[in-house]
Order: C-alpha cells, then structure tokens, then sequence
C-alpha cells in the first residue's frame, strides 16, 4: 500500500446518493481473481449512458470522487474499492459512507473522506462549474480543501486509520511491524506447543 499524506487532484461530481457496491462494481466482473483491471467495470452499467459523467472528457485523469450520501451501502465486496482505485481515484469524498466500504477503503489504501452535505454539495457544484479545479486531501490535517473554490472542511480519521495511511500500512505491514516480537516468542516457545510450521 502506498503512503497518502497529502494529495492533491482534479475531481469527478458523481450526483448520486445511496450508490451501492453492484451499482460500483457489478457482480459480472467478480468472477475475476486477480486484483487488478477492475477499473473498466467501474460503474460500467452507467457508463452505457452517453451523458454518465465519467464519459465526459473534461474530467480525464480525476482523482477525486465527490459523491452524494450514502456512498459504498450493500454488500461487502472489495472489489469495489479496487475497481475505483485501479481507474486512478485516490480518494473519494462523501456526507456518508456504507460502513464496511470505509473499512475496505481504509485497509486498501483509498481515502474516503466524509464531510457535511453542505461542503460535498458546494464542491460538487464548484467542480461542475470547473473541471479544473484542484482539490486538495491532506490527511495530515485531516483536511479537505479548494482553495480557488473558498472550501474548507475538516473530516474525521481517527489516530490508527491515519496512521495506516501516512505510513502506507496494509494488514500485513502492521503485523510485520512486530515481525521482532514474533520470533523471538517462536524461538522461545516451548516445542510441545502446536505449530502450523512445515518443518
């Protein structure tokens, strides 16, 4: 998992509430095994629309998702934060999000960033206007901001999670952190004990 600590994009305005993990990601494209190439399936029923926002070629290359409430309900698929981080977002900014979805986000790298309704729907509005307005994750600060646009909002992260995020820790990095503590109690414990070992 990469560091984020402060990243600075262009935007998507996804003007839809309650958009659920199928509607991100639909089940057709969960018979893949690898982790990778998610990103063509991403919101690939909508994408059928002409007029879907992600066909529209001003907002090539965006980094930041601005979604309505309710982002990332139903089931628990991870698949879903793949599919939006393998198309290049790195961050995606909500009034609310499904609670499992932030967790998978959180272990996988991608910052979900919830404000108030009123900031995510004045920065809707404002990346509407301008597709070329640079919004700003700063998750030192715990900050989102637009400058040219006048917006400010802080958002929670607690401790552990930002943590993960500026260190670039995955499961597998916090467990290897104790890597130490691990051998040394498994030169020590004593052979009776049952082992998962292969030698």
């Amino acid at each position: 998992m990469e560091p984020v600590r402060v990243h600075e994009g262009r935007a998507v305005p996804l003007d839809r509430s309650d958009v659920d993990t199928d509607q991100i990601i639909p089940s057709d494209w969960l018979k893949r095994v690898e982790r990778t190439g998610f990103g063509k399936g991403l919101f690939s029923e909508w994408r059928d629309q002409r007029d879907f926002v992600l066909n529209d070629e001003r907002f090539a290359g965006a980094t930041v998702l601005v979604a309505g409430p309710n982002f990332g309900t139903g089931s628990s698929r991870e698949h879903a934060v793949w599919a939006l981080m393998d198309y290049g977002f790195v961050a995606v900014v909500s009034p609310r999000f499904g609670d499992i979805f932030r967790n998978n986000a959180t272990k996988n790298g991608l910052v979900p960033v919830q404000v108030s309704a009123q900031a995510a729907a004045r920065l809707r509005d404002a990346v509407a206007a301008d597709p070329g307005l640079v919004v700003t994750i700063d998750v030192e600060r715990r900050l989102l901001s637009a400058p040219a646009a006048g917006i400010e909002e802080p958002f929670p992260l607690d401790d552990a999670t930002q943590e993960r995020f500026l260190e670039g820790l995955d499961d597998i990095g916090i467990t290897l952190r104790s890597a130490a503590a691990i051998d040394s109690y498994e030169a020590a414990r004593p052979a009776w004990m049952p082992t998962t070992s292969l030698r």
